[in-house]
């Protein structure tokens, strides 16, 4: 694929109207963005530093970092001349809510599940002491 037609593919993921979890679910089913992603997990770096051990172009790289950022998971900051890229913590924040909600769920069932075991468990009083 061209860089250009690369370009239009990767711009062109997010959608506006769904849910900001749908948003971010979109932006790291792409295999560069979820590398991008755990990169910057593991440290803030330019577009360059990125660029450097990736298979694609910087303008690439700089297309995927602008959907991860549309999607909430990544933000910028100037340092000097270049633009850092870090991982922001509200788009991971929209990750954890939408996950809680099902961890909430199985622990409830774990708890009533334990709570029937205990229940069918006890052993009845006989009377004797």
């Amino acid at each position: 694929m061209t860089d250009h037609k690369h370009a239009l593919a990767v711009s062109g993921d997010l959608r506006s109207g769904v849910s900001p979890f749908s948003n971010v679910v979109i932006a790291l089913a792409d295999p560069t963005r979820r590398e991008i992603f755990e990169r910057l997990a593991a440290q803030p770096q330019s577009v360059g530093a990125l660029a450097l051990d990736l298979p694609i172009s910087r303008p690439a790289v700089s297309q995927h970092l602008r959907v991860l950022k549309k999607a909430g998971l990544v933000s910028d900051r100037a340092e000097g001349a270049k633009r850092v890229y870090q991982i922001d913590p509200a788009g991971l924040s929209v990750m954890r809510q939408w996950l809680d909600r099902f961890w909430e769920r199985s622990l409830e069932a774990f708890r009533a599940d334990t709570a029937h075991a205990v229940a069918e468990a006890e052993i009845p009083e006989s009377g004797f002491e």
